[in-house]
């Protein structure tokens, strides 16, 4: 008679956070049950704590994963995306709006739910998204350095990071509203708003209010 087979640790851990994304995502962190999370993953509520220590330390391998994906598939993308940096900004930004197309509970962990929890999870997500701020910042910063424009500089490219950033992320509300627009659409719209426009600047436009 063959015996079960004995789960490797980190593989059993894996399960454990596939399930918890689901039900964090569909409960949120407050309502959600360890005793739920144990019976879809199949295990004991105390071979969760064991693995995983506590709620919040489950919550935290579950945002720590999500988000080393979600970085991982930017980074990736950005490296391979083209020469030059509007081709591997877009190729980052596509990777970003898909995976909040394909993972929506990964997002709702990352997105909605983190922020309003403890500041161990605060921290972790402030760390995921400087990672992509200094990706997206590289970018930026090498578009105006093949530009040759000697007006902009790191502080410029940073402060269009964080604009560039912080749209995405408001962005993904948006595509929720409107589950008829892709990635590819959301994406190529965003490249027109900001690459464009600061293209527009680095040929020495300059918008000013107009006075009486």
């Amino acid at each position: 008679m063959t015996g079960r087979r004995r789960v490797p640790r980190h593989e059993r851990e894996q399960q454990i956070i596939d399930v918890a994304v689901q039900v964090f995502a569909k409960r949120g962190f407050h309502a959600a049950s360890v005793d739920e999370i144990a019976e879809l993953a199949g295990i004991s509520k105390p071979m969760v704590y064991l693995y995983l220590d506590s709620k919040e330390g489950l919550f935290l391998a579950c945002l720590r994963r999500e988000a080393d994906r979600l970085v991982a598939a930017f980074q990736g993308a950005a490296a391979t995306g083209g020469a030059a940096p509007e081709l591997r900004l877009h190729a980052a930004l596509l990777a970003f709006f898909a995976f909040v197309a394909e993972h929506r509970d990964s997002w709702v962990v990352l997105h909605r739910q983190a922020s309003e929890l403890s500041e161990a999870i605060a921290t972790a997500v402030a760390g995921a998204r400087r990672a992509v701020l200094a990706e997206v910042a590289g970018l930026v910063l090498a578009g105006i350095t093949e530009s040759g424009d000697s007006q902009l500089d790191d502080e410029d490219a940073d402060f269009v990071a964080h604009a560039l950033v912080g749209a995405a992320d408001s962005l993904t509300d948006w595509m929720a509203d409107h589950p008829d627009q892709s990635p590819e659409g959301v994406t190529l719209r965003l490249m027109n708003m900001v690459w464009v426009g600061m293209g527009r600047v680095l040929e020495g436009e300059v918008w000013s209010p107009a006075r009486p």
